[in-house]
């Protein structure tokens, strides 16, 4: 069986991470990823705006046990004892993702506070609720408040400094994501096969785990990680098109039938982001490269200098994805979509890449080393 250090760190049988997507909910999604052996992590960025994107965060609520009056820590207390209720009995192993952004920040402390909390007030749930996985913003001034608390700290970033000031921070686990990612990409565009290795060689350490992420989806790319020296993989755009998904069947359906070249680059919320090709998202190309061309040059933008028609087009776009509309839907996607040509229950999908990565290894290992 494989196995690595993160497994024997977080308690999973397999060494991935089914990635904390959002915007939308996926409650159901993490609930399956954690029963079958691997890291599941709740996305939280559909609790961030109630008041702007009501139907975002009516899609989260279904699945939290709460309802529209419920504010954002009481939707996150309630979704955890949910998660943890559907999960104690299999010995799933789950975590929330903060995204950490100054613009963000006093949302994201709610979130830690409450989680705290929720593990603090049962101390059974800590067997099970074992991670708090932070994004997009700076780690440094964290460690206190989540390892004091007992988690497992992981942190994402797209280059060897971010991965030295985690270091630096006290994070446990450094998940390096490359290019190849879905939605949220880095200004400066480099790829998992550089990313990767280079932050292994400058990181890790008996007390740093490393994990790939960014184009990682199958027993292929999960043994390439491995072989290149990380603890596992996070896997995002796989685990979105599965039967237990919570994204929306257009979402699902458009991972599966995107085939070759089927994604591009153009701007987000937060700056690059990867969007499935359709006629929405190369329209929104188009207007990217002539209002905000540092999308394509490296070349970092905000909300002081952006054109913000560029955001509210995005916003509608993900909009018209939650009410079902084909024609104005834009969605987001890795470049792992082009490999991905099935919709299978989470479970089936996690055993199939598990074994054709130890298949792999092991025929690596005999044609090479004899």
């Amino acid at each position: 069986m494989i196995k690595s250090r993160l497994c024997d760190l977080v308690g999973i049988k397999y060494p991935i991470i089914q990635a904390g997507m959002g915007p939308f909910s996926n409650n159901n999604l993490c609930v399956a990823a954690a029963n079958a052996g691997v890291l599941g992590l709740l996305s939280t960025s559909g609790l961030f705006n109630k008041q702007d994107q009501p139907w975002i965060y009516e899609a989260f609520i279904k699945t939290a046990d709460s309802t529209m009056n419920d504010d954002m820590a009481t939707v996150l207390e309630n979704l955890l004892k949910r998660t943890y209720r559907l999960t104690k009995d299999q010995g799933g192993i789950f975590g929330i993702n903060v995204m950490v952004s100054a613009e963000l920040r006093d949302k994201a402390m709610v979130m830690i506070d409450t989680a705290i909390k929720v593990r603090e007030e049962n101390p059974d749930i800590k067997k099970h609720f074992k991670v708090i996985f932070t994004s997009a913003g700076d780690p440094v001034g964290l460690k206190d408040k989540i390892k004091g608390a007992g988690f497992t700290w992981m942190h994402v970033v797209p280059s060897v400094k971010g991965a030295q000031r985690c270091k630096k921070a006290g994070v446990d686990v450094i998940v390096a994501s490359g290019h190849e990612g879905g939605f949220h990409t880095s200004w400066e565009p480099v790829h998992s096969m550089i990313l990767l290795p280079a932050v292994v060689e400058a990181v890790s350490d008996e007390k740093t785990l490393v994990c790939g992420a960014g184009g990682f989806c199958d027993g292929k790319t999960l043994a390439a990680a491995l072989v290149l020296g990380a603890d596992g993989a996070q896997m995002g755009t796989r685990f979105l098109a599965t039967q237990e998904s919570d994204f929306h069947q257009i979402w699902k359906q458009g991972v599966v039938d995107a085939g070759d070249r089927g994604t591009l680059v153009a701007r987000g919320f937060v700056g690059p982001a990867r969007w499935i090709k359709n006629k929405r998202s190369e329209l929104h190309a188009v207007n990217t490269l002539q209002k905000s061309p540092g999308v394509f040059l490296g070349t970092p933008d905000d909300y002081t200098t952006i054109d913000m028609a560029l955001i509210d087009y995005e916003v509608d776009s993900i909009r018209a994805v939650c009410l079902g509309d084909q024609e104005k839907a834009m969605m987001a996607a890795g470049e792992a979509a082009q490999r991905i040509n099935d919709m299978p229950k989470v479970n089936d999908l996690v055993q199939t890449i598990v074994t054709d990565a130890e298949n792999i290894l092991r025929n690596v290992q005999t044609k090479i080393l004899g």
